[in-house]
């Protein structure tokens, strides 16, 4: 009888804190559950419909498009590295740039390409905090709309 009462504590305990943990208790489930993490993904910026795939050829029907290709930092291991070329656009608001999408952005470095983690305000306005799917940590700077060169929306290996 004691080993059932505990058997049933346990379970208790365990579904109280898996519904009130929140993030923790989400990695416990999906690590039993073989279920990877739900991670921030680029926002869908070209639609099936501009997408034209026939015999001998593919097109992609973008305005005002543009072709980016990538230097070796590894910063983006594996999304990218160098060799892969990307079609970026330009966004015209802030609505345009989601926490997952891939930027590019003027930084005193130069040209940088990096995911988006996340976006807020401040006194300042609107920014971005990115950082490179590779590296430990995240870009030193906060990102304004008018550094941003534009939105990753396809990469060609």
């Amino acid at each position: 009888m004691k080993k059932i009462v505990l058997a049933v504590v346990l379970i208790a305990v365990f579904t109280l804190s898996y519904i009130s943990a929140g993030p923790a208790a989400t990695a416990v489930a999906s690590s039993i559950d073989n279920k990877a993490l739900e991670k921030d993904s680029p926002q869908d910026h070209v639609s099936e419909s501009q997408i034209f795939v026939d015999q001998d050829k593919v097109t992609i029907d973008i305005k005002e498009a543009s072709w980016l290709t990538f230097t070796d930092t590894n910063s983006m291991d594996p999304v990218f590295d160098a060799g892969a070329n990307a079609i970026i656009i330009k966004p015209k608001t802030i609505e345009d740039i989601k926490a997952g999408d891939i930027i590019s952005y003027y930084s005193d470095y130069g040209l940088i390409i990096h995911r988006v983690i996340r976006a807020d305000f401040d006194e300042q306005g609107w920014y971005v905090i990115a950082k490179g799917d590779n590296n430990p940590v995240e870009d030193l700077q906060k990102i304004r709309f008018s550094q941003i060169h534009g939105v990753v929306v396809a990469v060609i290996y």
